[in-house]
Parts: structure tokens; sequence; C-alpha cells
């Protein structure tokens, strides 16, 4: 009798013994639907070790109208959001749980002014784990940029839960930019009190693996949500965004616009899951991805999905994948700019559309340069 063919082994399915160990769990394998497009290689070759997690305030005072919160208060609240957003056994989540890194609890009172945390972690090899929770109080503001770096094959782990009281506003900006070799896993889980407003954007660039999942919920509806996203791949790179908004409850909002630019071998997916049950009337939910293709080798997979079971909502998604438009290159050369100034040019307006909407403070860091020079080859 002919020996039946032998399944391929999937790259994701050499585990490594340290990473499962500390999230309890095997790695996601691609026979799993949320993991079937990314390639897990980087973390299968990940040098073994925890790096220390730093303290992001030892350098500097924390703004009037911040403090931290008591362990007995970390205790309590920690973990609460990622319930809420059904996240708790995600896969990321349970490796930096497993990681135990100390929690940064803060709270903030008031109107806080911009406001920024970086988390570098460097040339070492090994995994950096980084926690975070942050509790706006009913009518608090707060803009708060969060930057994370790599220079080396590392991953890093960032968790971060944040709690929107009744009325608070939240504009957080996350600037990744990493190495070819690094590696980035960013949590993000939100519980949005009713007439709250969050407005997340972030930009990432340069990582060789990136996993992004921004989940927000708000069960009692009636806030605003507002997500920006720009990811840059090139080289053999691979950027994966999932994002997760659900409404408990009517009149919320949500408007999302996810961008990316393909250069190289890079790959990007998107999955942006809006949930809206009977309970969730007078929604109103837009959602776009565009994706921007330089190469023939590039490639996009792009799922934005609606699950509505409410009758009373305003609710409308889609998705585009391009090159750069001939008429707009050919408008410009025809006014004396030349082919590579042009594109240059369109490229540089199509990031802007998301970076002008990160935190003021995200200036300094010249975020388009960033995001160029990090792209390499575009």
């Amino acid at each position: 009798m002919p020996l039946a063919a032998q399944e391929p082994r999937l790259a994701a399915d050499v585990r490594p013994p340290w990473l499962a160990e500390l999230a309890g769990a095997p790695l996601p394998n691609r026979r799993e639907e949320a993991w079937r497009f990314t390639d897990l290689a980087l973390l299968r070759d990940l040098a073994e070790g925890l790096l220390p997690s730093p303290d992001p305030l030892a350098s500097q005072e924390l703004p009037a109208g911040v403090s931290r919160l008591g362990a007995a208060e970390i205790q309590a609240l920690a973990g609460t959001t990622l319930a809420a957003t059904g996240c708790t056994d995600a896969w990321p989540v349970r490796l930096n749980q497993g990681a135990n890194p100390s929690v940064l609890g803060l709270r903030v009172r008031g109107a806080v002014g911009p406001w920024q945390l970086t988390f570098d972690a460097g040339l070492a090899p090994g995994l950096l784990p980084l926690r975070v929770l942050l509790v706006l109080e009913p009518g608090a503001s707060l803009d708060w940029l969060q930057v994370v770096r790599s220079a080396g094959g590392n991953a890093t782990s960032l968790l971060t839960e944040v709690v929107l009281g009744e009325g608070a506003q939240l504009n957080l900006g996350l600037l990744a930019l990493g190495d070819s070799k690094a590696s980035l896993l960013a949590h993000l889980a939100v519980d949005q009190a009713p007439s709250s407003t969050l407005q997340l954007t972030t930009a990432t660039a340069g990582w060789g693996l990136l996993r992004l999942e921004p989940r927000v919920c708000q069960p009692q509806g009636a806030a605003r949500t507002q997500l920006r996203g720009l990811q840059v791949v090139q080289g053999h790179q691979m950027a994966d965004t999932h994002s997760s908004v659900v409404f408990g409850g009517p009149d919320g909002s949500l408007d999302q616009l996810h961008k990316v630019v393909a250069n190289g071998a890079g790959r990007s997916v998107f999955n942006g899951a809006v949930t809206v049950p009977r309970a969730a009337q007078r929604t109103q939910a837009a959602q776009l991805s565009r994706n921007l293709l330089l190469s023939d080798r590039a490639r996009v997979d792009t799922k934005p999905e609606l699950e509505i079971v409410a009758d009373d909502v305003k609710c409308a998604h889609g998705a585009t994948v391009s090159r750069l438009q001939q008429n707009e290159l050919f408008y410009l050369q025809s006014r004396g700019i030349g082919a590579d100034q042009a594109a240059g040019l369109l490229l540089r307006g199509y990031c802007e559309e998301v970076l002008r909407d990160l935190p003021a403070q995200a200036q300094a860091w010249h975020p388009l340069e960033q995001i160029l020079a990090a792209g390499g080859e575009l």
C-alpha cells in the first residue's frame, strides 16, 4: 500500500518551550483562523531570556493630575478590561501575564496636557514584557503618546488596559519603530463608559513581526471611538492588525481608518470586527481599510467585517487595494516634478492622513521621516 502523504509541517508548529511555558499554551499556528496569515518564525527563533522591565517614570515626574495606583487598586482593576473585551485568553495576553511584568498603574484626574512614555528594547536578545493600567476618572482628559523602539533581535510584549470613566477623553498614540529582526506584540483593551471619547492612532514600521490588537467595548453604548492606523512593511516584514469594537448599548459611534504601505516582499494583514447587537440601536459605525502596494511581491490580506443585529443603525465598511494612481503621478509630472519626487509626494500625503492625528508631542519624533526611514526601500 502506498504510504499516506505526510502533512507539511508549519513553521508556527515548532514551539519554543520557554515561550509556551510562559504563556501556559503553545504558540498559535496557522490552522487557527485568527493566526492563519501570521508567520511566527521570529518568535520561534527568539533567544531565551526575559529582559528587565524598566520603570519609564524613573527619569521623569508625573504630570499634575496623574498619580500611581496603589497595589490593592491594581489587584482589583487589572484584568477587568481584558474580561470586558473578551481577550483574557488571547495568546499575547497570556504570554505577557506569564512573563509577570510589574504593572504600571496610573490614575488621571482633571485635564492633563501632553504626556509621553518611551519603551526601548535596545539591542539585547530576549523578551521585554511591559504592562500598563490606566484609569481616567469621570470627566478627565489626557493626551498620551507611547513610543516603542527596538534595534535588535528581541521581542516586546506590550499590554495596555484602559478604563474610561463617564465623559472622559483619551487621545492615545502609539509610535512603534523597530528592526527587521525584532518583534512587537501590542495588545490594547479599552472599556468606555457613556459619553467618553477614545481617539487611538497607531503608526508602525520596521518590525520583522508586528501583531497589533486593539479591542474596545462600549458596554452601555453612547460613547465615541475613533481608530486610525498606519503600518508600513518592506523586505520580508510582517504586520498583522486585528481590531475589535463591541457596542453593548445604543447611540455609540465608531470611525475607523486603517492604512497600509507594502513594498518589497512585505506582508500586511488587517481584520477589523465590529459587533452591533440588538441592544445597540442608533449605532453609527464606519470602517475603511486602504492599502497601497509598491511592489509586485508585496501582499495584503484585508477583512473588514460588521456583525449587525440591531435594525436602526448607520453602518458601512469597505476595503481598497491599489498602487499609486497614474493620473495623479501624471498631473504632478506635467507640472515639472520628477517621477521619483512625484511618487514621494503622493506617498507622504497618503501617510500624513493618519500621522496628523497622533498626539501633538509626536511631532518631536518627526514621525513621517521616521516611518519612511524605517520603510527602508520605500
